[in-house]
């Protein structure tokens, strides 16, 4: 069975010391680990947090935070140089808290979090925009290979990268990069925007997704939105996939004029009730698609 996890920014942002507490809550919602946003340093103790996971008995994955300063994709020499080292920085972090899989846009680039809006980009330039993440990839790949890491590569919706958006975009830079330890994150959120058809996109990315996210298609609860877990389930079954499924249901309960969705906020509420239920959800839907017939 896949193990099941939780994203950390679910509860609070920055993620402390202060919400170590919070890992115990997960274990009894049902989940088996938490995605944690990479700290950045001095942010947190590694080893206080590799111990606070342990005592519970939670595992972890780490999602990468890139910005226009430490991007691969940066035609800037200290920008593109700094990307790297940054992904050498989180496979540090990794290897301090248990993590085996480092995920996120690694390409960088970010578009609406960096306040950039998208430029056309002229083919000389897209070629070394890809030319520059592959021997950044390949680079930082190296230094996690040798930590016995795995670093994945998640395509983000429009909005939010105009480098890596769709699973062929990120076959194809895969294939260009072949590194044994750079790899492929996919996110239903983001996948519903992009792709024609969620379940070929999973059926595209095979062997080589080793991180999943399980996202609804407006980020809420699983099952109270549009996707079509039976067919997502399906495909995740048809390549094989057993490794972690991350679920990151942002809440949207105010439907009140003006207020934009894409706010982050903390819970106001007691959501234990639907924090089980989501868990519950996706590991049913997993475990019945075995048994369709």
């Amino acid at each position: 069975m896949n193990p099941i996890g939780l994203i950390s920014m679910q509860y609070a942002r920055p993620f402390t010391a202060e919400h170590f507490p919070l890992f115990a809550r997960m274990r009894q919602h049902g989940y088996d680990f938490v995605e944690l946003l990479v700290p950045e340093v001095g942010e947190i103790d590694m080893k206080e947090a590799r111990k606070a996971l342990d005592d519970v008995g939670l595992g972890v994955v780490l999602a990468a935070r890139v910005n226009l300063q430490r991007n691969l994709s940066s035609a800037e020499g200290d920008a593109h140089r700094a990307g790297i080292d940054y992904l050498k920085y989180t496979v540090d972090c990794a290897k301090a808290l248990g993590a085996q899989i480092v995920g996120g846009p690694l390409t960088g680039n970010p578009l609406v979090f960096a306040a950039r809006p998208p430029q056309p980009v002229a083919e000389e330039e897209r070629l070394a925009r890809k030319r520059r993440c592959v021997a950044g990839l390949r680079e930082a790949g190296d230094y996690a290979k040798a930590a016995g890491i795995l670093l994945a590569v998640e395509p983000l919706n429009r909005f939010e990268s105009d480098v890596l958006c769709t699973t062929q975009q990120a076959i194809e830079l895969l294939d260009a990069v072949d590194h044994p330890a750079i790899q492929l994150m996919l996110d239903t959120f983001h996948m519903h925007m992009e792709e024609s058809s969620i379940a070929e996109a999973i059926l595209l990315g095979g062997s080589r997704i080793v991180h999943f996210q399980a996202n609804e298609n407006h980020r809420g609860f699983p099952g109270t939105g549009a996707t079509d877990w039976v067919s997502v389930c399906r495909a995740l079954h048809a390549v094989g996939y057993k490794g972690p499924i991350s679920l990151e249901p942002f809440r949207r309960a105010d439907d009140r004029f003006g207020v934009p969705f894409a706010q982050w906020r903390p819970p106001h509420e007691d959501e234990s009730d639907r924090l089980s239920a989501s868990s519950a959800f996706i590991k049913s839907h997993l475990t019945l698609t075995e048994y369709r017939r």
